[in-house]
């Protein structure tokens, strides 16, 4: 059967990474494919936005480096707090970090530094042009926290106009991940995959989703969630200015999580 084809409940059971059966779980038991991207950069905002949309989402995108903090200890208080939310709403924070280095330095800017990744961020992504050992390094790190879940998706695709990825780039990043399926839960990529056997599974994850198609003026370019998810196969629909600039967020994330949902069940019906 094709993974396209069968439910996030079923595949929440086979899943190769444990993060990735955890999630598949999220997004059935609240009926949500729904990842929000919080690019604002005051902490308190974030928080209280989080705070209002978590029942609408499984997953929380966020770039930790361009939030504002006063001091190292803000850091730590707002990365508690927002584990604590990702805890009470039941979804999973997605650091949107996109490492692109050699593996020795990964794992010190996943393991270290200011931010400290890996001890809070259920999913991290990164680019394949290092190699594998940009996989490896940070698959190290991850098994240093043997007591949680930790998982990588790989960039494949961006949604920016001109983007390199694609094509053959995304089959060579696709069978680099296929060493690492404990570990490498999916990829960023426009849509689905293509699997080498029946029991390959990887959630793809697809940025720039509106509503109604369009653009930024930025190189952004907008689909909407049937495109992606019933079109294309994908399986996470990533949205952050159509949400987080409408008038009532709770309303507008509303509206992405049921289009999400209903693409997704007529993926499964047709």
């Amino acid at each position: 059967m094709s993974q396209t084809k069968k439910s996030y409940s079923e595949r929440s059971k086979t899943h190769p990474a444990a993060i990735g059966r955890r999630l598949l779980a999220i997004m059935a038991a609240k009926q949500s494919n729904l990842c929000i991207s919080v690019d604002l950069t005051s902490p308190s905002q974030i928080l209280a936005l989080i705070d209002e949309l978590g029942p609408k989402v499984c997953l929380v995108k966020t770039h930790i480096d361009i939030i504002t903090f006063t001091t190292p200890d803000s850091i730590t208080a707002f990365t508690t707090s927002l584990q604590s939310l990702a805890t009470h709403h039941n979804f999973l924070i997605f650091e949107d970090r996109k490492f692109a280095d050699i593996g020795s330095t990964v794992q010190h800017q996943y393991r270290g530094g200011i931010y400290r990744i890996a001890s809070w961020a259920h999913i991290t992504n990164a680019h394949a042009i290092p190699g594998e050992g940009i996989i490896q390094g940070l698959r190290a790190v991850a098994h240093e926290h043997p007591d949680v879940d930790r998982g990588l998706l790989m960039l494949g695709e961006m949604s920016s106009k001109g983007s390199l990825g694609g094509g053959e780039y995304l089959a060579k990043t696709v069978a680099m991940a296929r060493g690492y399926a404990d570990f490498v839960v999916g990829f960023i990529a426009q849509g689905a995959v293509e699997r080498a056997g029946e029991g390959e599974d990887f959630v793809v994850m697809t940025p720039g989703v509106k509503l109604e198609r369009g653009g930024d003026g930025l190189g952004q370019q907008y689909n909407t969630p049937d495109d992606v998810v019933g079109e294309r196969g994908s399986d996470v629909i990533i949205v952050g200015r159509g949400i987080i600039k409408a008038q009532d967020p709770v309303e507008e994330a509303e509206k992405y999580r049921r289009a999400g949902w209903e693409a997704y069940e007529r993926r499964l019906a047709n």
